[in-house]
Parts: structure tokens; C-alpha cells; sequence
């Protein structure tokens, strides 16, 4: 048995926790890290990452059966499992990355499954027959996906995929169902239809891609049937059964169908990982499978803290290390602001591309602001057009009476990558007179946000 003292102890290697480890280095901390897996967690090994890569496939091969349309000619072909290779390859990499981080700041990566018991300072962090002491513990152990009660939809890893098994698919589905329309389940419907797979969603309330502004994921949803994908709204899967494919009884709008289908994709949100480390033992609050935390990320348990996905919503990596340097810097006697959620940005990488940072139209009115509203369509954007994306909108949101930005909607390509601009002008409390003065270059996408601006207050120049 040993015995190891730390000024931190991190548990959980993902965005949330090897960047927060990172900067209590950086702070002059010594500092220890525990990881059951690989170094990066979910993400890196099997979720943001390697789910773009997958989807940078899908969408290289959608222009490849375009290409008469640029004027190219190029014969349209795939090879599922070199897809899956580049994916898991680039996985790899990107650990490895990880791995060279630690050893660069001096951070000790400790293999095993932690589990807490009362301590002094903080909580002791037991890891085999490791007693692992500390002033503060962080725990960074993430979610993973949720499963749902009706009989025969437990992930079986053959038929029924959660999005692990789904990220290396053995097979490219005929028919494929995908219960959950957020953007875990818009993200596979999208890669798996643009290689042929006849794809259904079904999605429990009115309208897919729930967290997004109504108009935003209308288009969305008209975008994809377009493509071929089916959409199934105001329904839920009652039973599913397995033979040589599936069965799936599903209840839309208080009818039940009956459907079958070759893999069905599980993509209904996710549960924190609390289970088995001895957190309630030592007073940890956990309320629906997440960890209790104030705006500190403090666990009211002295010397614990909790961040990420294992706090709740919004489960996106980069609120995990925004707030894992919140707070560390806190712990270290900084003053850092506390995180504003509504000011993250949210990104589902499918094809059309959607991104949004702050209030919905809906939720700006229900907040009692009077509002204007700006939108511009990427049909008169010359960029937009050059590149053959003619369709999708940039959608602005503004207090009427101060003129600050409350909400940003977008849909169409590259998209993901616009949003921060957006981001930073809310951080920077940005006006829409600021938005207007700014110049933005010609040609590029990035000229449909200033137009979406200036729509709102009636000054748009191209539509």
C-alpha cells in the first residue's frame, strides 16, 4: 500500500479534468489525476472527437456524389471500417496528446477506479491499495448514456447501440431507428443516412432538436427529410424485440406502429457517473444522478469540488474546462467570474450544420424582454453560394429598448464555427450599434451575421 499527498487530486481525465489540471499547474500546484480508462475520457475517446471524424467522412462523401455540380467528376465509394480506423486512429492520437500534457506540466496520471472516504482537508481518494490525501478533490467523472425503461431496449451492443457501439458500427444499417432527436441522435442520423442507411427518428415532444430555437429546427427537420430521413414526433418506442433484426412497437400521437429495423441508436440524453465511489458516504448531494454544486463548483463538503457533465446541463466539453478553471482559480484565491450557462455556445455538427448561443426567441419573450429579430438567409450570401451551401439562416435576437445581444440561431454550413463570434460579443456585453460598426471581410460567411444585425433594426443591405 502507498501513500501519496497532492495540493489537488482530480478525478476523471476528460476536457473537465485534464484542463483543470493543466491550470492548478500552471497556479503552481502538485497535482494528481485518476483515470479508470484512457487519458481525455468520453469525449476525446469516444464522443466530440472522434464523432467529427466520422462525420467529416459522411460529408466528404456527400460532396464526392455532388461533384458534377463543382464541375468535378469522382466515382462515390466507402469502406466502413476504414471510416471507423480514421476515427479511432485520430482517438488515439489525441490521447497521446493528453498523455504529453501531463507529463509536460508535471501532473501525475494515477490508473485505477476511485473511491472516496472522510478525510481531513478534504476527502481521501482511494485507488487499489493507493491512499491518495489532498487539501482539494475535484471530481470530473462524467456522464454516460441513458437508457429507458420499456422492455427490450437495454444497449445489447448487436442491436441496440448506445453511441459507443455506434461509433464503430460492425455493419452500415439498411434500416436504421434513432430514438432521441438532440444532438447526439441528429449527429448519427446524419452520418449513418448520408452512407444510405433509411433512418427514423423518433423524438417524444412536437419537434426535433428540442433545445434550439423553433424555427431553427424546422429547417432543420425539413433539411433532413429532404435527404430521406424520417421523422416520427410526439411519439416514444414502447418494446422493442430482437430476432434477426428489430421489432419496434412505437406510440405516435396515442397510435401504436409497428416498425422494423436492423440497429436502433439510443441518443436520450445521459446519467452523471456517482455511482460506486463512496459520494454519498461522505455527504455529497446528488439530485437525479448529478452532483449538487454552487456557482464555485463547490460540493458543500469540504476541500470536494464537481464539474462537468456530472453537474448537469449543458453536458458540452467546454463548459467542463471553463468551469474546472473556475474553479481551481477560485481554490487558488483568484477571483473568477462565475460560469453564465446561457452564454455557452451549443454546436450539432449534422448536416446542415446548427449552432446557437443564448436566449431562443421563445425564451427572450418568456424572460420579458421586447425584442427585435434578425435573420439572414445564406441564399444571399455570395460565399455561401460559391461554395454550393445555399441554404440555411443566421438568426439574431435583441433587447428593443438596450440593444443587447440576447440570443444567436444558425443553420447551414460551417456554422460551428461563426457561433463564437457571437460568444464573444455577448462576454464583451456588445450592442447591436458595436455589431453594426464592426467590419466583417468579403467574401465570407461571416457577412450573414453582420446582415442578420442589421435586419434587425431594418438597415439589411443583400435581401
Amino acid at each position: 500500500m502507498a501513500n501519496k499527498s497532492f495540493d489537488v487530486v482530480i478525478i476523471g481525465s476528460g476536457p473537465g479534468g485534464y484542463v483543470t489540471a493543466i491550470r492548478a499547474a500552471q497556479l503552481g500546484m502538485k497535482v494528481g489525476i485518476v483515470e479508470k480508462d484512457a487519458l481525455g475520457g468520453v469525449c476525446l475517446n469516444w464522443g466530440c472527437i472522434p464523432t467529427k471524424a466520422l462525420l467529416r467522412s459522411a460529408e466528404v462523401y456527400h460532396n464526392m456524389q455532388h461533384a458534377k455540380a463543382y464541375g468535378l467528376t469522382a466515382e462515390a465509394g466507402y469502406d466502413l471500417k476504414a471510416i471507423v480506423k480514421r476515427s479511432r486512429d485520430i482517438a488515439k492520437q489525441l490521447s497521446g496528446g493528453v498523455s504529453y500534457l501531463m507529463k509536460k506540466h508535471k501532473i501525475e496520471v494515477i490508473s485505477g477506479f476511485a473511491k472516496l472516504e472522510k478525510g481531513t482537508d478534504a476527502p481521501k481518494v482511494i485507488v487499489g491499495k493507493d491512499t491518495i490525501t489532498a487539501k482539494h478533490v475535484i471530481l470530473a467523472t462524467g456522464a454516460r448514456a441513458r437508457t429507458i425503461p420499456p422492455a427490450g431496449l437495454e444497449p445489447d451492443g448487436k442491436f441496440i447501440w448506445t453511441a459507443k457501439e455506434a461509433m464503430v458500427p460492425d455493419t452500415m444499417p439498411k434500416k436504421l431507428l434513432v430514438i432521441g432527436s438532440g444532438a447526439i441522435g441528429m449527429e448519427f442520423a446524419s452520418f449513418f443516412s448520408a452512407f444510405g442507411a433509411d433512418t427514423t427518428v423518433v423524438e417524444m415532444v412536437d419537434r426535433i432538436l428540442p433545445a434550439e430555437d423553433a424555427e431553427i429546427s424546422g429547417m432543420a427537420q425539413k433539411a433532413f427529410e429532404k435527404r430521406g430521413v424520417k421523422f416520427l414526433t410526439n411519439a416514444k418506442v414502447n418494446s422493442v424485440t430482437t430476432g434477426r433484426d428489430v421489432t419496434a412497437k412505437i406510440e405516435v400521437n396515442g397510435k401504436i406502429e409497428t416498425h422494423n429495423f436492423d440497429r436502433v441508436i439510443l441518443a436520450i440524453g445521459i446519467v452523471g457517473n456517482v455511482e460506486d465511489m463512496g459520494f454519498e458516504d461522505v455527504g455529497v448531494k446528488i439530485d437525479r444522478t448529478h452532483v449538487t454544486v454552487d456557482e464555485f463548483s463547490r460540493t458543500g463538503v469540504k476541500g470536494l469540488y464537481a464539474i462537468g457533465d456530472l453537474t448537469g446541463p449543458p453536458w458540452l466539453a467546454h463548459k467542463a474546462s471553463h468551469e474546472g478553471v473556475i474553479c481551481i482559480e477560485k481554490i487558488a484565491g483568484k477571483n473568477p467570474h462565475p460560469l453564465d450557462t446561457n452564454r455557452i455556445p451549443g454546436c450539432t455538427y449534422c448536416h446542415p450544420q446548427v449552432a446557437s448561443v443564448g436566449f431562443t426567441e421563445a425564451q427572450a419573450k418568456e424572460a420579458g424582454h421586447e425584442i427585435k429579430v434578425g435573420r439572414f438567409p445564406f441564399m444571399g450570401n455570395g460565399k455561401a453560394i460559391a461554395l454550393g451551401e445555399p441554404e440555411g439562416l443566421i438568426k439574431t435576437i435583441f433587447d428593443a429598448k438596450t440593444g443587447e445581444l440576447l440570443g444567436a440561431h444558425m443553420i447551414g454550413a460551417e456554422v460551428t464555427e461563426l457561433i463564437q463570434g457571437y460568444a464573444i460579443a455577448q462576454t464583451l456585453e456588445t450592442t447591436e450599434e458595436d455589431l453594426m460598426e464592426t467590419v466583417f471581410p468579403h467574401p465570407t460567411l461571416s457577412e450573414m451575421m453582420h446582415e442578420s444585425v442589421l435586419d434587425a433594426y431594418n438597415r439589411v443591405m443583400h435581401i
